[in-house]
């Protein structure tokens, strides 16, 4: 996998919310899926369930380069299966 590196702003989010290190690299390296970042398109978000976290769902928005993924910021998503779910409906 690509280096990974983290803003203050995704360091101080992961402290707060609890988030490990391991989930944040795990649903970078290993998405369930990616989205497109609806306003800023050098942004993307990589989203993927934590069963250490009682199944809810980790989007890390992350700006990709080359040679690694700089981590933007870090949130536990509460619509992102819905979200997912109305995206494979119409698909």
């Amino acid at each position: 996998m690509k280096t990974v590196t983290y803003s203050q702003h995704a360091v101080d989010q992961m402290k707060e919310r609890m988030l490990r290190k391991s989930w944040v690299e795990r649903a970078i390296g290993k998405p369930e899926w990616i989205e497109a970042d609806p306003n800023d398109p050098t942004l993307g978000w990589r989203l993927a369930a934590v069963p250490e976290f009682g199944g809810r769902y980790l989007r890390v928005v992350v700006r990709e380069t080359e040679d690694h993924f700089h981590v933007i910021t870090v949130c536990l998503d509460r619509r992102a299966a819905k979200r997912h779910a109305r995206q494979h409906v119409r698909s």
